[in-house]
């Protein structure tokens, strides 16, 4: 500890065949139905005194955003949305290498920049319709249709053309790479080869939909229409929406139509929005909750040493933040930022503080091992260096500066690391900071209409390459969320996609994160560790980097009774 007023601030926080075609709402419907059938007939040929088949019950953190993948952001909307769509590949959530989901095979041509998918005869989607490849070029076209908005479209931009459309300068998306050669034959052009393409590919931007259904309820561009509620969705993934109670559960129950149905073992999963991670862990131990999302900061170190057999501290491929607008004086001055930056004292946080095996951030990327990438140079703890900046801005030893506000989603851990920095930035500084917490949608909203000044952030990789890192912050990023442009960084980032040569091209990445860290429109704070309690009782289970759950694969053994 290196000082003793900090010592008192943290001491203070220690606490087979398809079937025959149907009409879709019928066939839902009777999707349903049997599921339930399936949940209780056992328990009423045992005797009615037992209690329904046991769901699947876990903490989803926030409320979902929507259940459409092509205008969702956030993890609590990718988690369940992976229950109820899939993509071309899937990934094995042991080593995440990828392996065949709708499509059964596919071939890459010698330059790596045309893929042929060829999807697998019995991909159906849940109302009896088959999966087919102009499902995906449909889906694909909505995410980069420019009225539509989609924060994820530029993940597609690896696509020929697909910039250019989803910026309105071409009209015909016949001139994008995705072709369907026939109903089951899907061929993709690249503008580049892109070593990490396959593996984007189990994120919810490149998911299909089925189009019947989505336009039954509005346009290909409408945002927030019913077509994903219960009784309206098609998915064609492992489960099926069967409830959605708002800021209470959603409920997924098994699709018997999925491709391989025979493999999936648990009939039910219960996903209950809980932001509260005091209330989330109360939870898990009266056994309501079988996994969480999160766990109380001031209860790691019991658990880790009471009951470490609960406590998950996984590997994790994400960074926490703070974004900064820059369009808001004083965060204007790269100055400010930089002094802000570099008044945090990292080691501290996360040593007493957070306790969960989190390192302290240098750099946004995660640094040791994926693709071979570490960032050469970042963020350093140096308050004489961030006094000085301070006041070469104008604000010497604090005075003058006109405070800012740190706006976070509602949860206890986020509010205990902003109160932490808050109190350092006044000790280091002698700056007043305020806090604001907002519900997840409220927060979300915030900060795509800029209306904040500091805001917590975070961002887990959707593939393993530092590029998913990087890509936030170009200039026309839906994601950047900062106001922060940089024609040098932006050129960087388009030169690596053209570089053929993976040293080379880790070398412009690196370039750019220095731009990066250099005028700090953000600030790394800590890299994760997952950390998050399992019960024994849940089955299946593989941890990585990724943090991808693979739900399918799960099944709830209760003790015998």
């Amino acid at each position: 500890m290196k000082d003793k007023r900090w010592q008192a601030f943290f001491i203070l926080h220690q606490r087979g065949a398809r079937p025959p075609r149907l009409d879709s709402s019928v066939i839902l419907l009777a999707q349903v139905v049997l599921s339930s059938m399936l949940c209780v007939l056992p328990f009423l040929v045992a005797g009615c005194h037992h209690r329904e088949v046991a769901a699947l019950r876990v903490g989803n953190g926030a409320e979902p955003q929507d259940l459409d993948p092509h205008v969702v952001t956030g993890i609590p909307e990718h988690r369940i949305i992976s229950t109820l769509f899939e993509g071309l590949v899937d990934c094995d959530p042991g080593d995440l290498h990828v392996i065949p989901a709708v499509a059964e095979s596919w071939s890459v041509s010698e330059d790596g920049k045309q893929y042929v998918f060829h999807l697998r005869a019995d991909a159906a989607w849940s109302n009896g319709d088959p999966v087919t490849a102009d499902d995906f070029v449909y889906a694909w076209r909505r995410i980069l249709t420019p009225t539509l908005g989609a924060q994820y479209a530029q993940m597609l931009y690896c696509l020929k053309n697909a910039r250019a459309y989803n910026e309105g300068k071409l009209k015909n998306f016949g001139e994008v790479g995705a072709r369907a050669l026939d109903d089951r034959t899907l061929e993709v052009t690249l503008d580049n080869a892109t070593p990490y393409f396959l593996s984007m590919q189990i994120h919810f931007t490149w998911y299909p939909v089925h189009r019947a259904t989505l336009e039954r309820f509005g346009a290909i561009d409408t945002r927030n229409s019913k077509w994903t509620r219960p009784g309206n969705l098609v998915g064609n993934g492992a489960y099926l929406l069967n409830r959605w109670v708002p800021n209470n559960f959603i409920e997924v129950v098994k699709n018997e139509l999925y491709w391989n149905a025979k493999k999936v073992r648990q009939q039910r999963i219960v996903f209950v929005p809980m932001d509260n991670a005091l209330t989330e862990e109360r939870s898990f131990r009266t056994g309501e909750l079988h996994l969480t999302e999160n766990v109380p900061l001031l209860k790691v170190p019991a658990y880790r040493r009471d009951q470490p057999e609960l406590i998950h501290l996984d590997p994790y491929f994400g960074s926490y933040f703070y974004r900064l607008n820059v369009t808001r004086p004083p965060l204007n001055d790269v100055r400010v930022r930089r002094a802000l930056s570099m008044a945090l004292d990292r080691d501290t946080l996360v040593t007493h503080v957070l306790t969960g095996g989190q390192r302290p951030a240098r750099t946004i990327t995660v640094p040791g091992g994926v693709a071979g990438y570490t960032c050469d140079t970042g963020i350093d703890y140096n308050v004489a260096e961030a006094r000085r900046l301070l006041a070469e801005a104008g604000f010497p030893d604090g005075r003058g500066f006109p405070g800012v506000e740190i706006l976070y989603n509602t949860s206890e851990n986020h509010k205990i690391i902003a109160e932490a920095i808050q109190d350092m930035w006044k000790t280091n500084l002698n700056i007043s900071a305020g806090l604001l917490n907002q519900d997840w949608k409220v927060y979300l909203a915030s900060q795509r209409s800029m209306d904040f000044s500091i805001a917590r952030a975070s961002w887990i990789g959707d593939y393993a390459d530092p590029n998913t890192f990087l890509e936030c912050f170009l200039s026309d990023n839906g994601n950047n969320n900062t106001g922060w442009a940089s024609p040098a960084y932006d050129a960087l980032l388009a030169e690596a996609a053209h570089t053929l040569d993976p040293s080379a091209r880790l070398d412009r990445l690196r370039e750019a994160e220095r731009i990066l860290l250099e005028e700090a429109p953000v600030i790394p704070i800590y890299y994760y560790t997952r950390v998050y309690l399992k019960s024994p009782a849940v089955k299946g289970w593989q941890s990585n980097i990724l943090g991808y759950v693979s739900f399918k694969d799960l099944y709830v053994e209760e003790a015998a009774r």
